[in-house]
C-alpha cells in the first residue's frame, strides 16, 4: 500500500526561496539538506514534498502559511516527533507520508498532532519501528483513514484493538512485520476492501470470515493451513495470494466467493487421495470427539476427501507452479469453466489428461514445464480440447511423442515451447515399416513461436515446418541438428525474424543464410565457426550473437557492407581473436548506434598472451603495426641499405683506378694524332 505524491503537471515552473522547485500547485522541496518547513514558499502550494531532508521534528505551526496543502510528504528525515498543533491551519490535508522516521521514540505526541487531521483519508506510517501498542495509539483518533500503511515496523500481534476507530478503512497495508498471531483484528473494519499481510510469520488462518474483502495478500509467510468458515454467505474475494508459504493442503475456499485469481505458487501442497504406488486412501476415516460441558459429539470424515465444495466458476487464473503435485483428482479443473491461465510448472506431474469432463474451453495459457511428465492423454473421441490456448509450455519434461491431433482445435496458439524433452518433428522416416513417433506441426498457421531447444533432434529434412508463419525460431542445443545446409528452414524465409542456432556444432561457414530476408536477430554463440559467414553480409540484422566461436577476425569492411550499418546489438566476447589485426574491431567502436553489451570482456591472443582488446599496451601495437607492415615496402627498407653501400663501393673503386683505365683504353684503342 503506496500512497502516491506527485501529478505530472505541463506548466512552467519556478524556483521557491531555499531552492524548491514550484510547479503549479506542487512545491518540491526534497534533498535540500532543510532542518525546518520553510516559512516562505508560495501560498497556493497543494502538494509539497518534503522528503530526504533533516527535519528532526516537525514543530508547532510549522505549516501555518499553507492553508491549501492537501498531499505532505516527509518521508527519510529521520524524524523523532511531530508537535502538537503542527498541522494548525491545513484542516483539508488529506495524506500525510512520514515513513521511514523514528516516531517511535515521541508516538504518544505525535498521535496528538495526527488527531487533528478531520479530512485525512491516507497515511503512510511505514519504517517507524512501531509496535502494536504504539499503532493503537497513533491510530485512536482517526476516522476518517481510507488508507493505512503499516509496513517495516515490528509489529507481532494484533487484536482488536488497534484497528477499533477506523470504521472508513478500505485498504491496509502491515507487509514486512514480524506478525505471529491475528485475534479478531479485522472485524470492526466493514469497509476493508484490500488488505496486505505478505513477509510476516503466521502459520496458519482458520475461520477466515472476511465477506467484505476483495484482495488479500499473505505471500510469503508460514502458513500451513487455510481454511475458510464454512458458510453460504456470499464473500466478495476477487484475488487471494497465498504464495510462497508452506500449505500442505489445497486451500480450503468459501463456499460462494467472486474469486477470479488464486495465487498458491512455492508451496507444499499435494493431493493425497492416491499414492504414488498405486494405493488409494479414499476410504480411509478419522473420528473426531468434540466436548462441550457435558455434551459429546462424535463426527467421522473422509480423512482425504478431495471433493472441493467452493464455486470456482468465476475463477480466471490459477497458479499452482512450484508445489508437489504429482496428479490432479478427476474433474478438478471442471469447476474452473471461466480458467484463462493455469500455471501447473515445476511439480511432480508424470501425467496430464485433457478430457471432455475438464473442457478447459477458456483456456489461454497452460504452463507444465519443470514436472516429470511422459504423455499427454486425450480421449479418443471427445469433444474439442484446448479451443482457446495460445501459449503451451511442456518444456523439461519427458515426452517423446504428443497425442495424435492434439493442436487439430488450437485455432489461436501462438506460441509453443517444447524445449528439452526427447522429441522429433515430422516428417520422420518410417522404421521398420512403422512412423517414428513424432509431432506435427505442419499447418498451424497462427503459430509464431516455437522452442525446440535440447530435443536432440537429428537430420532434419523434408519440410517440418510447412503451413506455418514462424518469426521466433529456437533450435539451440541440438547438435546434430544442422547435419547438412538449411532447406528444410525454405518454408520460414519469408516470416522469420529471430533465429537461435546456440550451440548445434555449426563449423560451415559456407552455411547459406541469403534467402532469410525477414531476419532481425541471429544467436551463433557456441559453434565452432573460424569466420563470419559470408552470407550474413547482405541481411539486415539488428542482433547478432558471436560468442563462444573460433573466430580470429571479422571481415575488415563489415562496417560498410549491410550487416554493418544495420546492426544494433553485436556480442564478440570468448573468440580468439588475433591482436594485429583488430581493424574491425576499431572501426565497430566508432559506429555510434551499434552497443557490444559485453564490450569489455572481448579479449585477443597476442604470443599467448590474452589481452583485452580495447586496451592493447603500446609496446605490442608496436610490434603488430611492424607485423601488419606491407611486405613490398619492408623489403624495400631492408635491401634499400645494401644497395647504397654497394654504390657507394662501386664509385670509390671507379674513383681510385681511373688514371690507370684511361691509359689502358688509349693504349688499346687510341691512334696517333698529327700536329
Amino acid at each position: 500500500l503506496a500512497v502516491g505524491w506527485g501529478n505530472g503537471v505541463d506548466a512552467a515552473w519556478a524556483m521557491s526561496p531555499g531552492g524548491c522547485e514550484h510547479v503549479q500547485s506542487t512545491t518540491d522541496c526534497r534533498r535540500k539538506w532543510l532542518s525546518s518547513v520553510p516559512g516562505n514558499l508560495q501560498g497556493d502550494t497543494e502538494e509539497l514534498l518534503l522528503d530526504d531532508n533533516t527535519i528532526l521534528v516537525l514543530g508547532h505551526a510549522s505549516l501555518l502559511s499553507y492553508h491549501q496543502l492537501k498531499h505532505l510528504s516527509l518521508t527519510k528525515n529521520r524524524m523523532e516527533l511531530i508537535e502538537p498543533g503542527a498541522f494548525l491551519g491545513i484542516q483539508g490535508l488529506h495524506a500525510l507520508s512520514v515513513a521511514d522516521n523514528l516516531l517511535f521514540t515521541n508516538y504518544s505526541l505525535t498521535a496528538a498532532a495526527l488527531s487533528a487531521l478531520p479530512a485525512l483519508r491516507m497515511l503512510n506510517l511505514a519504517g517507524n519501528q512501531l509496535t502494536e501498542d504504539m499503532a493503537s495509539v497513533l491510530l485512536s483518533n482517526l476516522s476518517s483513514l481510507e488508507s493505512l500503511s503499516m509496513a517495516r515496523n515490528v509489529i507481532m500481534r494484533l487484536d482488536s484493538s488497534i484497528f477499533t476507530n477506523l470504521p472508513q478503512l478500505l485498504e491496509l497495508n502491515l507487509e514486512r512485520n514480524y506478525i505471529f498471531e491475528i485475534d479478531q483484528a479485522f472485524e470492526g473494519l466493514q469497509r476493508l476492501q484490500r488488505l496486505n499481510i505478505a513477509y510476516n510469520y503466521m502459520t496458519c488462518i482458520v475461520d477466515f470470515n472476511l465477506t467484505q474483502l476483495r484482495v488479500l495478500n499473505v505471500s510469503y509467510n508460514m502458513i500451513e493451513w487455510f481454511l475458510a468458515l464454512e458458510s453460504d454467505d456470499l464473500f466478495e474475494l476477487e484475488v487471494l495470494d497465498l504464495s510462497h508459504n508452506q500449505l500442505l493442503f489445497f486451500p480450503v475456499l468459501p463456499r460462494q466467493s467472486k474469486l477470479h485469481s488464486l495465487l498458491l505458487k512455492d508451496n507444499e501442497m499435494s493431493f493425497y487421495q492416491l499414492l504414488p504406488n498405486g494405493t488409494s486412501l479414499e476410504n480411509v476415516t478419522v473420528q473426531f470427539l468434540l466436548i462441550d460441558g457435558n455434551s459429546t459429539n462424535i463426527t467421522t470424515v473422509k480423512l482425504w476427501d478431495e471433493v472441493c465444495y467452493s464455486n470456482l466458476s468465476s475463477l480466471r487464473l490459477l497458479d499452482m507452479s512450484q508445489n508437489q503435485f504429482w496428479y490432479l483428482p478427476e474433474g478438478f479443473l471442471a469447476k474452473m469453466p471461466a480458467l484463462t491461465h493455469l500455471k501447473l510448472n515445476q511439480n511432480c506431474l508424470e501425467t496430464f489428461h485433457l478430457s471432455e469432463r475438464d473442457p478447459l474451453g477458456m483456456l489461454t495459457e497452460l504452463d507444465l514445464s519443470q514436472n516429470l511428465l511422459t504423455e499427454l492423454w486425450e480421449d479418443v473421441g471427445a469433444g474439442p480440447t484446448l479451443p482457446s490456448l495460445q501459449l503451451f509450455n511442456l518444456s523439461t519434461n519427458m515426452l517423446r511423442a504428443l497425442p495424435d491431433g492434439v493442436f487439430a482445435h488450437t485455432k489461436q496458439i501462438t506460441t509453443v515451447d517444447l524445449s528439452h524433452n526427447r522429441l522429433d518433428l515430422c516428417p520422420r522416416p518410417a522404421v521398420a515399416g512403422r512412423s517414428a513417433p513424432c509431432v506435427d506441426i505442419r499447418g498451424l498457421a497462427t503459430l509464431t513461436r516455437l522452442s525446440l531447444a535440447g530435443c536432440g533432434l537429428r537430420d532434419l529434412g523434408g519440410h517440418p515446418f510447412r503451413g506455418t508463419a514462424l518469426t521466433h525460431l529456437d533450435l539451440s542445443d541440438n547438435r546434430e541438428a544442422l547435419s547438412g545446409d538449411l532447406g528444410w528452414l525454405r518454408d520460414l524465409a519469408a516470416t522469420l525474424q529471430v533465429l537461435s542456432l546456440r550451440n548445434t556444432n555449426l563449423s560451415s561457414t559456407t552455411v547459406d543464410f541469403s534467402a532469410f530476408r525477414s531476419l532481425v536477430g541471429l544467436d551463433l554463440s557456441g559453434n565452432t565457426l573460424t569466420a563470419l559467414p559470408a552470407s550474413l553480409g547482405a541481411l539486415k540484422l539488428r542482433s547478432l550473437d558471436l560468442r563462444d566461436n573460433c573466430l580470429e577476425a571479422l571481415p575488415a569492411d563489415v562496417v560498410w557492407r549491410p550487416l554493418g550499418r544495420s546492426l544494433q546489438e553485436l556480442y564478440l566476447s570468448r573468440n580468439p581473436y588475433n591482436c594485429c589485426t583488430l581493424g574491425w574491431w576499431e572501426a565497430l567502436r566508432r559506429v555510434e548506434r551499434l552497443r557490444v553489451p559485453d564490450g569489455r570482456e572481448v579479449t585477443c591472443d597476442y604470443d599467448s598472451q590474452r589481452l583485452s582488446a580495447g586496451a592493447l599496451p603500446e609496446p605490442v601495437l608496436r610490434d603488430c603495426r611492424w607485423r601488419t607492415a606491407d611486405m613490398a615496402l619492408l623489403y624495400l627498407v631492408l635491401a634499400l641499405p645494401t644497395c647504397l653501400t654497394l654504390l657507394v663501393a662501386f664509385t670509390v673503386v671507379f674513383l681510385m683506378l681511373k688514371p690507370k683505365l684511361l691509359q689502358m683504353v688509349k693504349r688499346r684503342c687510341g691512334v696517333s694524332s698529327p700536329y
